[in-house]
């Protein structure tokens, strides 16, 4: 799902600024929730002008920044001669799949897999200016489903692959999820890329055994950091086949 996570808990008090005068922090308001796919509580809340999705009460994703998910496409189609079919995996708040269909030459085409309905249900909504209304574009085609089960029945090969599903490869919210990381999961990815095809993953922070399954399996990869506000750098992995 990824946007880097940070503390988005702080709710009301006071800290000191540059003038010593207390910054206040309007508390984050739940506006709908539902029964994840995944199992347990899934919350869309309002924080100040953002949207924050919670996971079993556990922060994933925000509205704030998205370069990082912008640059995850971006760095695949630049990668890529011409007009592409690009697989989107996970939807999140809609910065990756608005890079997509904003610099998608014509004849090119989106498929995006969501596991949440709830998420999808959002983005006609809320959280549809993040996305900028690409879910209306007629180059794009939306499943809801889970990736590793969409995966070995997709129709074709992919010109490229942007992986976004949770926080990366260290910091998965289910178990399952983590599967996606793994060999198995590699090989799965590298089955429906097509020649000279480009996977790009999204991590909130560097992960060396991930990126030495990626040197192991594809020889050529790249690392991109984009600076976050808080802690460590986001990652952005590229690897070609």
């Amino acid at each position: 799902m990824g946007a880097r996570p940070y503390d988005t808990h702080r709710t009301c008090g006071a800290d000191d600024g540059a003038d010593g005068a207390a910054e206040h922090y309007d508390p984050p308001v739940v506006i709908d929730r539902a029964t994840g796919v995944a199992g347990g509580d899934l919350a869309l809340r309002r924080a100040g002008a953002d949207f924050e999705i919670i996971s079993n009460g556990v922060f994933v994703m925000d509205t704030r920044g998205g370069e990082s998910e912008r640059l995850l496409v971006r760095a695949a189609l630049d990668r890529l001669p011409g007009p592409a079919h690009l697989l989107i995996g996970g939807l999140g708040v809609g910065f990756s799949l608005a890079e997509a269909t904003a610099r998608s030459p014509a004849g090119g085409a989106v498929t995006v897999v969501e596991l949440e309905p709830a998420v999808i249900g959002w983005h006609r909504t809320h959280l549809r200016p993040y996305s900028a209304g690409a879910l209306d574009d007629p180059r794009v085609t939306l499943t809801c489903a889970d990736l590793l089960d969409w995966l070995p029945g997709a129709p074709g090969q992919f010109d490229a692959i942007c992986l976004d599903i949770d926080n990366g490869p260290d910091w998965t919210v289910t178990d399952r999820n983590a599967r996606l990381y793994e060999e198995g999961g590699l090989d799965l990815l590298a089955d429906r890329l097509a020649t000279g095809g480009v996977l790009a993953v999204w991590s909130a922070a560097a992960a060396p055994a991930y990126e030495e399954r990626l040197r192991a399996r594809f020889g050529d990869v790249e690392v991109r950091t984009v600076r976050a506000p808080h802690g460590e750098p986001d990652v952005i992995y590229l690897a070609c086949r």
